[in-house]
């Protein structure tokens, strides 16, 4: 963890900073303009997050003229991150970037483990490609003026963490933490950060330990891919939370997890002020599911839980998930 001074002072140890920002974050990115080259705002939007905003960026970089030695850095939230993140790694086949997240999901998920991806015609990040940046730079200080439903959007992702990983009661206390109060202690958000860096550490290409990252994402990006074409406004942590509740509820269906678990969890993630049911019935997200970016063939690859703490991978058919729930 730092602040402000000391992101100043690790941009300073870097040559030729190219700054992106979420057009929201203008005060706090004046802090940090002397030690940039250049800087530039965007919309972080779902919209936004394409290949058109990816290029716009590399043209910037490439009508100011930075070379392989430039450094980007993404200040902001997931969107934000993993356009940077995008951008930086095909920009001149490849140069240095750095995070400063902003927001609690990025914090303790989107900007950790590499992944930087963007939508392709309303489908959740279909396009990208899997680099770490240089550093990380977790900020408390930002959190404190998060609008509430993007504080509870960060809080699904935490929850999540340690749904897969409860090592020292992690979940019980981040639903204690949370249901009193609008904050969370930074030892919570760098415990759930190092989580998933130790699990992307093992499995930077997702091909074992790293798809139980995903619980409830299949369903989630779903909801939002339906959300969207919609008109219904649903953000990313609150499609994690109800495709959690859903992932659950098939774990139960099928076995593997003990009767009661969905309604445990229903009843920590409303307490924390999380939405928990789809608007979308099950069958009509089965399109979407189908062409999840973690399928392969016929199956897509299921996050499962057996119990909180204990998470496993099982690739289903989307006609059987259908049924089972």
């Amino acid at each position: 963890m730092t602040n402000i001074a000391g992101a100043r002072e690790v941009l300073g140890s870097y040559p030729d900073v190219f700054l992106v920002y979420d057009r929201n974050l203008a005060d706090v990115a004046a802090k940090l303009e002397g030690m940039c080259l250049a800087t530039r705002a965007i919309d972080a939007t779902e919209a936004g997050k394409s290949m058109d905003t990816v290029l716009d960026i590399c043209r910037w970089l490439l009508t100011l003229g930075a070379d392989r030695g430039a450094t980007l850095v993404a200040l902001g939230g997931g969107i934000v991150t993993d356009l940077c993140g995008f951008a930086a790694s095909i920009y001149r086949r490849g140069i240095r970037f750095g995070f400063i997240p902003t927001t609690l999901l990025s914090q303790v998920d989107a900007a950790i483990g590499g992944k930087n991806g963007v939508n392709l015609d309303a489908y959740k990040n279909m396009l990208g490609v899997i680099r770490e940046p240089e550093f990380t730079l977790i900020i408390p200080e930002l959190l404190q003026t998060l609008p509430e439903r993007e504080w509870r959007g960060g809080a699904a992702e935490l929850l999540k963490t340690f749904l897969i990983d409860n090592t020292g009661n992690r979940y019980e206390e981040a639903v204690a933490a949370l249901r009193q109060s609008r904050t969370c202690p930074g030892d919570l958000i760098l415990a759930a950060a190092s989580v998933k860096e130790r699990i992307v550490a093992a499995d930077l290409y997702e091909r074992g330990e790293r798809r139980k990252l995903n619980l409830g994402h299949t369903f989630a990006h779903a909801i939002e891919r339906r959300a969207r074409l919609s008109g219904r406004d649903i953000s990313h942590g609150e499609a994690v939370a109800m495709g959690i509740i859903l992932a659950a509820r098939l774990s139960e269906r099928l076995g593997y997890a003990p009767e009661g678990l969905e309604a445990r969890l229903r009843r920590d993630w409303e307490s924390v002020g999380l939405p928990v049911d789809s608007p979308f019935p099950p069958a009509e997200l089965a399109d979407d599911m189908a062409k999840d970016k973690k399928a392969a063939g016929d199956k897509v690859h299921f996050v499962l839980l057996r119990g909180i703490g204990d998470v496993f991978t099982l690739p289903l058919g989307v006609g059987e998930v259908i049924d089972s729930l």
